[in-house]
């Protein structure tokens, strides 16, 4: 190479004379397995009205999402290292397009949406952990020479960002305009993510598995898990990121519904698109927050969230529409500002042999947050949702402190690694 001449970035050939950085395919295969994650969660008052499952089921239908994704995090992390990222990322998009076969034949009752839930969730999980990873990998040489150091976290999670949102604003656009508000959302999304199963095997392969395969039970273990700093500072956030997301575009809409009158549908789509909107456009921001030597932008996302959580208890106790929406950008806001913050801790903490798997088990953490609005409408009653919220407030701010405790302690690059 001469002298001022700048590196080349790898391309992939995706069409005769058409061809994009490697990273975009791996992009896209994650925009639509998160599309077929959250596509589903502006169609619950639909099912609570035409189908007329109660409350605790249509809830019950957003946490069962969680027992496909949480295994898959962990499980596609781990098969990630030990066989590469293609073949992973390719059962990906095969689950999420099983998914919405699935939810295509709710009007059959509740067990194909059930079933189709709960492959959506592995859809996510596996997406989430070993997307993430791949696009980390390829934000950088040889195959993005421009690409900074938090190229990756901020691309995988706009990537599910904007994948989510879209999923939302289809889906809920169809339910209150649209015809076959139970079939058309779904159809769309498999026509969308059937390219997928091509183009994300045309991505090249940035992990090459070991000659020696070590025992399952070794392949398994995620050693950097153990690290003080994930353990009291990113495991302590984490869970709160999709508590806000399950809020906001989850059980919101449902309190506020009758308020909402007939076009409950369109305002529950407005929500999600508005948190997830606001999750995106926040990133550039987010990156600039996050810091190396403290925990400064989880603090910030903590403290967000906690003023989320303080005007939506004002949108429930008024029933006001507009205040309603004002909480979910600031959900958005703190969800995206803890969601880039996050990753990078997560980058900054693992080594390469443990990034997927760590990563499989942030997100497996988080997640776990999807749960809350069920638990929450659970125990409404003999609690009423104010008081609910009032606990969480609580339980926000106790965590905002003790993240504080371990603002600058356990740095990995300064500090012991466990």
């Amino acid at each position: 190479m001469s002298l001022g001449t700048q590196p080349r970035s790898a391309a992939v050939d995706v069409a005769p004379g058409r061809t994009v950085p490697p990273w975009v395919l791996v992009f896209g295969a994650v925009f639509v397995c998160s599309w077929a994650g959250n596509q589903f969660s502006p169609m619950l008052l639909l099912y609570k009205e035409a189908e007329h499952y109660s409350a605790g089921t249509v809830t019950s239908f957003l946490g069962v999402y969680v027992a496909g994704l949480a295994p898959a995090l962990i499980i596609a992390g781990a098969v990630s290292d030990h066989v590469g990222r293609r073949i992973p990322m390719f059962w990906a998009v095969c689950f999420g397009l099983a998914g919405s076969v699935l939810l295509a034949l709710g009007e059959l009752g509740s067990v194909p949406i059930y079933l189709g839930r709960l492959v959506s969730g592995m859809t996510v999980g596996t997406a989430m952990a070993v997307g993430t990873t791949w696009l980390k990998e390829m934000s950088g040489a040889p195959y993005d020479m421009t690409a900074d150091a938090g190229s990756g976290a901020r691309r995988a999670s706009l990537a599910f960002t904007l994948g989510s949102a879209l999923g939302a604003l289809v889906a809920g656009s169809i339910a209150q305009w649209g015809p076959w508000p139970e079939v058309l959302p779904y159809a769309i999304h498999v026509v969308v993510t059937l390219p997928f199963l091509w183009l994300v095997r045309r991505a090249p392969e940035t992990s090459v598995p070991d000659a020696v395969r070590p025992p399952l039970r070794t392949r398994m273990a995620v050693p950097s898990a153990r690290h003080r700093r994930f353990l009291r500072v990113v495991v302590v956030c984490g869970p709160w990121l999709f508590v806000a997301c399950g809020l906001a575009y989850g059980y919101l809409p449902v309190l506020l519904g009758d308020a909402a009158g007939g076009l409950g549908l369109a305002y529950a789509t407005m929500l999600s698109v508005i948190a997830l909107v606001s999750g995106a456009l926040i990133q550039p921001v987010a990156k600039r927050i996050d810091s190396s030597s403290s925990a400064r932008g989880i603090v910030v996302s903590l403290a967000t969230l906690t003023v989320g959580m303080l005007v939506m208890m004002a949108a429930v106790a008024t029933d006001q529409l507009i205040v309603g929406a004002v909480a979910s950008v600031v959900f958005g806001a703190g969800f995206g500002i803890g969601l880039v913050s996050g990753l990078l801790e997560v980058q900054r903490i693992a080594p390469a042999a443990d990034l997927a798997k760590l990563t499989g088990v942030f997100y497996a953490v988080a997640y776990l947050g999807f749960v809350v609005p069920t638990i929450l409408a659970a125990l409404t009653p003999p609690f009423t949702t104010i008081e609910l919220l009032t606990a969480l407030v609580v339980l926000l701010v106790i965590s905002t402190l003790a993240v504080l405790v371990s603002y600058r302690k356990h740095l990995p690059a300064t500090g012991s690694r466990w």
